[in-house]
């Protein structure tokens, strides 16, 4: 193909950005940056009865958060919008005029209650070539009567004339040559006066061609879809510049058959929308990747291998990895399981390799939310730093890390009554005063001091470093004990060992 590549996402503002629709959104990105083309968002609002406020803004943030950059979009302009499609109205009314004037269209003015009657009369119902004559519409009415019921305000539609008998052919990059028959297609509304607005089948011709789009890169839901596309693009002369059709496998249900859905989410404990969502109409709260404490290039890692691989052992790849690496050659046919806790795996590596400054500014609101205060950046950083391998989720980094923020409230009963006896609040007195001569707290020169002194008085280390860390942590839980005591101010050291002393007391272990 000579056409610079240009791709589409085309989602419709209707709710949440489903983790599918993410994972579409990445395909099309990854496949335009590999080839040095564009990546378009268009808003396919043409349905209005099913707009919901603030669904726009949830998409454009969420591809934001992700890394999924556009170069053309409603908020980014360019010179094929507008970008929306109620806002190109003019444009559609241009082709169906095109459509009706060639006889590639008709009229219809059946009623909701008409077209009800007939799916009861006959459950096999379809608007086609064997049913169309039965209806009311511009086939079977006079040219007058059609006109006159145009100019009262009576409501209509297009309908697309398909002719039975034809042999469709859809190329697919992944499935190949799909034939299908136009006898078994019906004559899909294009365009409803009721809102003047055509439907997703003529708007997503119209646009595609329009906006030069080479590939349309969507989910296998819409292959059905793909013949009666084939034959608009042919009915208004545009086979010539006809993209290239490329559907992908579906996401699955972690357990059982079916797609993904959001009560799987519910069901089993984690998200299906990038970002936490809140319903304008019912007020439900829908958990988000982001606040349930992912990391975008976790997220983004592990939708990209739910589908395709890279051809080799590769798992942990950055954005421009996967970019390189990228390639429908390796893409299933079949559908992918969603195997969420393949994602928390790939957010604990991910994790790990953040840089301690970065997660500690993650971390911030953490601590907002708490009230917790006067903690440098530098100090919290070197804290996580020391946690962020046991953890998962960014919220995780609270569990691992809350001592180093906050002085134990209670001491876990199980390791008071393991590693606590009526001597050691005796030891502890006399650790404060070794601890009170330390001038060097750094973790090596304290170490070799304090298992001097445990040595020298023929202490059992470990229960004298077990009930240390359990007056200074609360638990017998976390990093190497002397890294925490290096960064924590000495005299908090010792008040909390104190303060375990007098609580705790002298409790038979």
């Amino acid at each position: 193909m000579d056409r610079k590549v240009r791709v589409r996402f085309a989602p419709s503002p209707t709710g949440p950005l489903h983790i599918g629709g993410v994972r579409t959104a990445l395909y099309n990105y990854l496949f335009a940056r590999q080839n040095g083309g564009d990546m378009i968002l268009r808003i396919e609002d043409t349905d209005s009865n099913r707009f919901v406020p603030g669904a726009e803004d949830y998409i454009n943030e969420s591809l934001a958060w992700l890394g999924i950059g556009i170069d053309e979009g409603v908020r980014e302009g360019g010179a094929y919008g507008p970008y929306r499609q109620s806002e190109r109205r003019d444009i559609y009314r241009v082709h169906v005029r095109r459509l009706l004037d060639e006889g590639k269209a008709y009229y219809a003015f059946d009623t909701p209650e008409a077209l009800k009657a007939a799916r009861e009369a006959d459950p096999n119902f379809i608007y086609d070539a064997n049913t169309r004559m039965k209806m009311e519409n511009s086939l079977t009415l006079p040219a007058d009567e059609v006109r006159r019921r145009i100019d009262a305000g009576e409501q209509y539609t297009v309908r697309f004339l398909i002719e039975p008998g034809r042999e469709v052919k859809v190329r697919d990059r992944i499935r190949g040559e799909v034939t299908v028959n136009s006898s078994i297609l019906d004559d899909k509304v294009l365009y409803k006066s009721a809102d003047d607005l055509p439907t997703y089948h003529l708007a997503n011709i119209v646009d595609d061609h329009l906006m030069e789009v080479t590939h349309v890169i969507r989910g296998e839901e819409w292959l059905p879809s793909a013949p009666l596309h084939v034959l608009l693009y042919e009915a208004l002369g545009w086979a010539d510049t006809m993209p290239e059709f490329v559907h992908l496998p579906l996401l699955l249900k972690p357990v059982g058959n079916g797609k993904l859905s959001k009560r799987d989410g519910d069901k089993l404990g984690f998200p299906v929308f990038p970002l936490e969502w809140h319903d304008p109409k019912s007020g439900e709260v829908s958990s988000g990747y982001r606040e349930r404490g992912y990391l975008p290039q976790a997220v983004v890692n592990f939708l990209a291998l739910l589908g395709w691989n890279p051809g080799d052992d590769s798992e942990l790849m950055t954005m421009q990895e996967l970019i390189d690496k990228f390639s429908f050659d390796h893409c299933s046919k079949s559908g992918a399981k969603f195997d969420f806790k393949k994602g928390i795996w790939f957010n604990h590596e991910y994790l790990k390799e953040t840089p301690d400054d970065q997660l500690a500014a993650l971390f911030m609101p953490e601590l907002e939310k708490r009230g917790i205060e006067g903690f440098t950046p530098e100090y919290t950083a070197r804290a996580l730093g020391m946690v962020k391998g046991r953890a998962n989720l960014i919220g995780d980094l609270w569990e691992q890390a809350d001592f180093f923020f906050e002085a134990p409230a209670e001491y876990n009963p199980k390791d008071v009554k393991k590693r606590w006896s009526a001597d050691t609040p005796r030891i502890m007195g006399e650790l404060v005063g070794v601890l009170e001569g330390i001038d060097d707290m750094t973790s090596a020169n304290a170490e070799k001091v304090v298992l001097g002194w445990i040595e020298a008085n023929g202490y059992h280390l470990g229960n004298v470093m077990n009930a240390f860390r359990l007056a200074v942590v609360g638990a017998c839980r976390g990093p190497h004990m002397f890294d925490i005591t290096e960064l924590m101010p000495k005299d908090e050291v010792i008040g909390r060992i104190r303060a375990a002393v007098e609580r705790i007391g002298a409790t038979e272990g």
